[in-house]
């Protein structure tokens, strides 16, 4: 189990690969002209994509609170 954590973190995509190919599977998704497969594939896809990101922004945010509360002790 800890081996499949570790190799999921392995192949996570940094945060900016991230956001750079969700901003191309919207850019897809709003010039249209794709089959519904395909569209619902871009979803599915931009939806792994947000998840990843927010999960990039949730733990700089906790590293963050992190600094500024060991700052103040």
């Amino acid at each position: 189990m800890a081996e499949q954590q570790a190799s999921a973190a392995e192949d996570r995509p940094s945060y900016e690969a991230a956001r750079e190919e969700l901003i191309e599977v919207v850019r897809r998704l709003e010039a249209g002209g794709t089959t519904l497969e395909e569209s619902l594939a871009l979803w599915e896809r931009g939806e792994v994509l947000a998840t990843i990101c927010q999960d990039w922004l949730d733990g700089a945010r906790e590293r963050l609170d992190a600094a500024i509360e060991a700052d103040e002790a």
